[in-house]
């Protein structure tokens, strides 16, 4: 049975030639238009479709004005189409607070300038999406800005189950992700406080419009400083760098330093930021050292680095099919047996912390 769509979007080219992509793959069923959120919203009401694609302004009631109603409502998971710009940014991440699960970009040469290419990893996002229409669609309710400026203490974690015993001692949390991610992020990032012990590194498949964007939200969210990585930062404590969209992350000494290097990609790495750019770099520099996590995200990207970090004696943890928007990347480390744990999300953050 194919995966049913709706397609939202004031322009009528728009959605004619979305919903001739859409329909064009088998697994895919486009059962319905809506040019604006509020035709949206009774169209959900009354298709129940799989997945929703969304545009974010349009007249009569808004994408992220439609994307909170239909949450309330008749939960779905939500794609946004999103302007690769510092405005669009803020408004995919309003977007994503209000319940959407993931974005692509509105220009489909954005995704990639192969037409056919661009074609096929739009299906599939969709249909990643919308095959798993009984995903919990979770929320979390962001902690107080800067909590621990402010004297307040971010709220007591529930007790999560303790994966197995690790083999060497923690000096950084690297964690990657990709479809899903932005959420999973967030969820996971509160939930560590304002002492955290050790430096922690994002990876987010992200273009480079929205990673500062992303990074100031996070960091208004959490007891824990983030910021996008810059060249020549240092690893501290209680501090996550998140790698800018469009480079790629690595570690390396200088000046009898640990310090961040941002780099441009070579031939071969499809991933703008990669995790196993990152976890590779990391392996070298933190053998048996290092608690890697991979969150929700299409694909296998942070596998092969996540085997070269289990190789060298570190630790590495997998989100659950169950908690996971898309089940690719965390899939790729349990098939490969490289998991030490397998966890819902609304147990990681808590156990990183308990455990570091």
């Amino acid at each position: 049975m194919p995966v049913r769509v709706l397609v939202v979007d004031d322009s009528g080219f728009f959605r004619r030639r979305l919903t001739e992509m859409l329909n064009a793959d088998t697994r895919l069923e486009v059962v319905g238009t809506a040019a604006n959120g509020a035709e949206a919203v009774e169209q959900v009401a009354k298709l129940r479709p799989d997945v929703i694609t969304m545009d974010i302004e349009m007249p009569v009631m808004d994408g992220i004005s439609a994307v909170r109603r239909i949450m309330a409502t008749s939960p779905t998971p939500t794609l946004m189409f999103s302007s690769l710009t510092t405005d669009g940014a803020k408004a995919t991440l309003d977007a994503l607070d209000a319940g959407a699960v993931d974005y692509l970009p509105k220009k489909f040469e954005d995704i990639s300038r192969d037409a056919d290419e661009a074609k096929r990893q739009l299906c599939e996002r969709v249909y990643s999406v919308g095959a798993k229409r009984g995903i919990r669609l979770q929320r979390t309710v962001p902690t107080p800005l800067h909590p621990q400026r402010t004297g307040m203490a971010p709220a007591a974690p529930r007790p999560a189950p303790m994966p197995a015993a690790r083999r060497g001692h923690y000096k950084l949390v690297a964690i990657g992700t990709s479809t899903g991610g932005p959420v999973a992020l967030q969820q996971v990032l509160t939930k560590l406080p304002g002492n955290f012990p050790l430096p922690l590194l994002l990876i987010q498949h992200m273009p480079g419009s929205f990673t500062p964007a992303f990074a100031q939200r996070l960091d208004q969210q959490c007891a824990i400083t983030v910021k996008e990585a810059q060249d020549g930062d240092e690893l501290k404590p209680a501090t996550a760098l998140l790698a800018p969209g469009g480079k790629q992350m690595l570690l390396e000494h200088r000046g009898g330093r640990v310090v961040v290097r941002i780099g441009e990609s070579e031939p071969g790495q499809n991933y703008k930021p990669s995790v196993d750019v990152t976890f590779t770099s990391v392996a070298k520099l933190f053998a048996g050292q290092t608690l890697a996590v991979v969150l929700t995200g299409m694909g296998a990207d942070g596998r092969e680095g996540a085997r070269l970090l289990k190789q060298g004696g570190s630790s590495v943890w997998a989100q659950d099919e169950a908690s996971c928007v898309v089940y690719g990347m965390p899939a790729a480390i349990v098939d490969a047996g490289l998991a030490d744990a397998v966890l819902p999300l609304s147990d990681i953050g808590a156990a990183i912390s308990q455990r570091v």
